[in-house]
């Protein structure tokens, strides 16, 4: 029977069908098979799958290729591995860990030369360019719209003042406290000859190297990502959802499914969020999750890391999903942590909620909820996912500053705005997925418009994409 037939029969009866389905019914050769498959289908079925013939059961482990995809290795972000220090004072140690790494990217290109002896012992450096690295502790404009920014390393702190009307200014405009910035150019004194500032000619950033090649998978493969469900939530939306998941069976090609966060909507995360839940209780948003995971294709392979609605701790980096909440779950999801970096044949994802993203929005000129991609990029180039301390983005105080990006990724993915964009910079893809419900009272009042219901799939052959939406 011609396969082009087959599918129109089920059209006809109003279902979709499965390529599997297609080429057992072809091998078996009857319209009689399709008319006992129809009658047979459980009721709410749209989407015709080899659990939905009884003869394939038995055939399903030859028929799907169920092989394509390999248990994901997390190569960072592993559950327990966010161990606090003991003496939250004691954060010098992550954030000297953050100027070292994020240093030693612009060593050879910035030449530094420690700040103590800039200041101390200028005068060797009369009528020569210098080069320092420092982490940002102040910025401020002067009386005629110069950026003048304070910066220090382990040996002291100096300003450095880059001018409004050389290029490159839009950059220094762009600088935020706490990165970590190079810097060439001139020493300025005063009447005693004593060290004042720098005059920058030049602006460096840790960045990723104009030289990075994307390491795509040699073997075929394909992976969706999404993020910001918040099951439990009256906005979450349980049609769309149902679509994805049907969509979900007929695709043995797409092997993982990442989820960048927030999978539930928590209790009482902001002011009066009871009166937005349609369920109440945190372990019941879980487990209703666990059901949502189940009914998708058994072959695939889940990684979930959790956001700043999920039931773990605010401050980043945030520990995986505790086991008292995981009791639902099938055994083909991975919990990590967040951020965490996630191997998929060969493939390396680094997953991030985002909700620096709120930090970065506030202080670098121009940007938008609306330009998220914008917002991915500031983070490839500051190799640093959440740089701002003290404001809306609490950080953790470990021995290693587990937001600095050491390694360059393929694939950077976030969530946490509802607002999906796929990015491409130098090498690497950037994807924001959106969310899976739709716009709620707070983004009323923001202003916000989400994008809700849509997957972003990725062939990990080619690192080529595609957005679909499910509403």
């Amino acid at each position: 029977m011609d396969k082009r037939e087959i599918v129109t029969r089920f059209a006809d009866a109003g279902f979709l069908v499965n390529h599997q389905v297609v080429n057992y019914i072809s091998e078996c050769g009857g319209t009689g098979v399709i008319e006992g498959i129809i009658a047979s289908l459980p009721k709410g079925v749209t989407v015709v799958t080899p659990k939905e013939v009884p003869a394939m059961i038995p055939l399903r482990t030859d028929k799907l290729n169920v092989g394509v995809s390999r248990t994901p290795e997390i190569l960072f972000g592993r559950a327990g591995s966010s161990v606090p220090l003991p003496d939250p004072e004691s954060s010098y140690t992550m954030f000297r860990d953050r100027y070292d790494s994020l240093a030693a990217m612009m060593r050879g290109r910035v030449s530094p030369i420690p700040i103590e002896a800039l200041v101390r012992t200028g005068n060797r450096f009369t009528d020569q360019q210098i080069g320092l690295v420092g982490m940002v502790s102040s910025i401020s404009t002067s009386a005629k719209g110069h950026r003048i920014v304070e910066v220090e390393d382990s040996t002291g702190c100096i300003k450095v003042l880059f001018n409004r009307n050389r290029d490159g200014f839009a950059e220094a405009e762009a600088i935020i406290p706490d990165e970590v910035i190079g810097v060439k150019g001139q020493l300025a004194r005063d009447s005693m000859g004593k060290t004042q500032m720098v005059f920058s000619d030049m602006l460096f950033r840790p960045d990723i190297p104009l030289t990075n090649v994307p390491s795509p998978s040699k073997e075929q493969g394909k992976a969706v990502f999404i993020s910001d469900i918040h099951v439990g939530s009256n906005t979450f939306l349980p049609d769309a959802w149902e679509k994805f998941s049907e969509w979900m069976q007929t695709r043995e090609d797409i092997g993982y499914l990442l989820i960048a966060g927030d999978v539930v909507d928590g209790i009482g995360i902001y002011p009066d969020q009871d009166k937005e839940l349609d369920i109440k209780t945190i372990y019941e948003q879980y487990d209703h999750v666990g059901d949502l995971m189940a009914a998708l294709p058994d072959w695939l392979k889940i990684v979930i890391s959790p956001g700043n609605h999920d039931a773990v701790r605010g401050a980043e980096p945030q520990p995986a999903l505790p086991e008292e909440f995981r009791g639902n779950f099938p055994s083909n999801v991975t919990f990590v942590e967040n951020p965490a970096l996630v191997n998929i044949q060969s493939v390396n994802v680094l997953m991030y909620h985002g909700r620096s993203i709120d930090d970065l929005i506030k202080f670098i000129p121009g940007a938008s909820y609306t330009k998220v991609g914008e917002i991915m990029e500031a983070m490839l180039k500051r190799r640093h996912l959440g740089p701002i301390y003290g404001q809306r983005t609490p950080l953790l105080s470990t021995d290693k500053d587990a937001l600095v990006i050491r390694d360059v990724p393929d694939i950077i993915h976030t969530g946490h705005v509802h607002i999906s964009d796929v990015i491409s910079y130098r090498g690497v893809l950037g994807i924001n997925a959106g969310t899976w419900q739709s716009q709620t009272s707070f983004q009323k009042q923001m202003n916000i418009t989400p994008t809700p219901a849509e997957a972003v799939v990725v062939d990990l052959a080619t690192l080529s994409y595609e957005k679909l939406c499910f509403l």
